[in-house]
């Protein structure tokens, strides 16, 4: 967990300021500590994945980072004020999402975040799994306390996929694309899922925590075969292989200044800025869910998060919540026979 640098933070931090290898002795005498306590959290440090040399008897020098996503290697880069600044890092874990909520109802602060290495048992949308290789994606999970109605809650789920986009857009160097409501896409295939859980009263949220897992450094072969259709990874999409603490920082910097926005203006504007990312405006689609089925050209999103769409004869509806398959449309009479499978 981050806060207060570790013993070995404070290490890790003058073998990186160094222009050269650190005595043992320099770093006990800096630190007020002995030297087989500076041995002991050195191998730490090299167990955590850092390369760090040992030129006896110049001392210790950091050749490598660490490629984990560990919450020093995080902060170096972050920008916020409150996401991220808290992190706990599990080696392996169930459900970043499942310990979250568990830290919430145990208080923890608006901006604290769970991330692994591994989830064994990774949820998306609908208790449906999430693919979850280890050391190579993002699985974290944010924890919030927004002062909203609970009926407002689910339109996190839009800013974090805004913020996913950006974040996925300044590393990949291509635009991905957004499907409502909460998958993130290069090209084709999904490179991003979104799982948001609320705790609530009658009147007020006490806990929301939003969860973006995000295909990373996955090559494409390592995808089984029954994804390989419909999901894809930055590398396996563009060639590029990703800093994930650099990529982590910077979700976490789009999320709060989104998430800021929408504290105090709501969707507004970021209605404009997720429409232009999204994939199925002006594409007829039907949409699934709470025991309907919708059908309609999409228009966008409106105030509330909703997914517009315009019927058939030019009624105007409203999907709420759902599952949205892509149609092909053939032109009939009074408006649209869809056919087709979802994307």
């Amino acid at each position: 967990m981050s806060g207060e640098p570790s013993t070995a933070e404070r290490i890790l931090r003058i073998l990186r300021d160094a222009a050269g290898p650190v005595s043992g002795p320099d770093i006990a005498r800096r630190l007020s500590i002995s030297r087989a306590a500076v041995r002991k959290h050195v191998r730490a440090l090299v167990a955590d994945g850092y390369r760090i040399g040992s030129e006896n008897p110049a001392g210790y020098r950091l050749e490598a980072p660490s490629t984990r996503l560990l919450p020093a290697e995080i902060a170096r880069h972050l920008t916020t004020k409150r996401i991220g600044r808290i992190i706990h890092h599990f080696d392996s874990i169930d459900s970043t999402n499942r310990h979250a909520m568990d830290l919430a109802r145990r208080g923890a602060g608006e901006g604290e975040v769970v991330v692994a290495e591994v989830q064994t048992a990774g949820r998306g949308r609908l208790g449906r799994s999430f693919f979850s290789p280890e050391g190579v994606s993002f699985y974290g999970s944010i924890i919030l306390r927004p002062d909203i109605p609970p009926a407002r809650a689910p339109q996190i789920t839009l800013l974090a996929g805004l913020a996913v986009a950006e974040a996925v857009e300044k590393h990949a160097g291509i635009r991905p694309g957004l499907k409502w409501p909460n998958d993130v896409r290069l090209g084709p295939r999904k490179v991003a899922g979104i799982l948001t859980e609320m705790e609530s009263e009658a009147d007020r949220v006490l806990h929301v925590v939003c969860g973006p897992g995000i295909n990373l450094n996955v090559p494409a072969a390592e995808f089984p075969p029954e994804l390989r259709a419909i999901a894809t990874s930055i590398l396996a999409a563009t060639g590029r292989s990703v800093d994930r603490a650099a990529f982590a920082a910077d979700l976490f910097g789009s999320f709060e200044r989104l998430y800021d926005e929408f504290l105090s203006r709501g969707l507004g504007r970021l209605r404009e800025h997720w429409d232009a990312y999204s994939v199925l405006n002006g594409e007829w689609v039907s949409v699934e869910g709470a025991g309907e089925t919708l059908e309609g050209r999409v228009l966008g999103i409106d105030e509330e998060g909703a997914l517009r769409l315009e019927g058939r004869q030019g009624r105007l509806v409203r999907a709420i919540a759902g599952d949205v398959t892509l149609k092909k449309e053939e032109a009939t009479g009074y408006g649209l026979r869809a056919t087709g499978k979802k994307p």
